[in-house]
């Protein structure tokens, strides 16, 4: 489906109706309620237009943690986050919060999930529970283009790397101490590191897509820091560029679907004084390759 293109069936199969919200990266799905059992052709649907877009949109919906639970499961298995506990009766569900006194928010950087995980999440369901009265959006970046506009020099480079990602970063680890603080599980930071392509195909789609991100990548394989610093660097600054990118205006109601394979996301902390609180399901994924 062209980006550029207009509000549309997206097949004849069902009835959604798929807006691309950039050129880049983002599409808004109407015409379906997520709190009822979809039909099959609904919900390839739906997974298709995950993959062209990378991320998807879904506004004025009403579900209960049940029914988002049923929701995410059409698309795989829900997995549970290893350092936050989740719901009493749905620990699969992880509570995205930052209260009025504090001044970090979780996740406050730009990063994939858990890739410090050998097996990272394959995808990402955040529904909005409370939000500010203004700010707390969410930015998302398309790492296809991030890759394919590298110079052909280095993308031969990176091709052939792998990168060392780890939970006990600092920038990323700090923007979760509030929940680890009130709700964490024990697990040590330290022990979640993982090696994965620097260059990652898809596995559904055969793309090549950038896998390194600020918040969870601290160096190249057989590199040391000092020698990986500098181009990482240059990465993180290209990987984010506006063109690659878009910007999602929560609303009560709304619900964000992002592939972690090809997507990378930041939510903006420019909400001080208000609570925030999204709930979170990821799904499972594999070995990156």
């Amino acid at each position: 489906m062209s980006a550029t293109m207009s509000v549309t069936n997206y097949t004849m199969a069902s009835k959604i109706e798929v807006q691309p919200v950039t050129g880049g990266i983002g599409a808004e799905i109407s015409g379906v309620d997520i709190s009822q059992v979809l039909a099959e052709e609904t919900v390839a649907d739906i997974r298709q237009v995950l993959l062209d877009h990378l991320v998807i949109f879904f506004r004025d919906q009403e579900i209960t943690p049940k029914q988002q639970l049923a929701f995410v499961s059409r698309f795989g298995e829900p997995d549970i986050y290893p350092f936050v506990k989740g719901l009493d009766d749905y620990p699969e569900i992880t509570p995205i919060l930052k209260l009025p006194e504090e001044t970090v928010n979780f996740g406050g950087i730009w990063h994939s999930d858990t890739v410090y995980q050998p097996n990272p999440p394959m995808g990402t369901v955040l529904y909005a529970k409370e939000l500010p009265p203004a700010g707390g959006d969410t930015l998302f970046a398309n790492q296809y283009q991030a890759y394919e506009t590298l110079s052909a020099p280095l993308r031969a480079f990176l091709d052939g790397l792998t990168a060392i990602n780890s939970a006990a970063k600092g920038s990323a680890a700090a923007t979760r101490s509030d929940r680890v603080a009130d709700g964490g599980t024990g697990l040590a930071a330290e022990v979640m590191e993982a090696e994965h392509p620097v260059v990652r195909t898809h596995p559904e789609t055969g793309r090549k897509a950038l896998y390194v991100n600020t918040g969870h990548t601290v160096r190249f394989g057989g590199m040391t820091e000092a020698e990986s610093t500098p181009i990482l660097d240059y990465l993180y600054r290209h990987q984010i560029q506006p063109e690659f990118s878009c910007r999602f205006i929560w609303r009560p109601g709304s619900l964000a679907f992002w592939d972690n394979r090809c997507a990378q996301h930041y939510p903006v902390n420019d909400y001080h004084g208000h609570t925030r609180l999204l709930h979170r399901v990821t799904l499972k994924g594999d070995k990156p390759f």
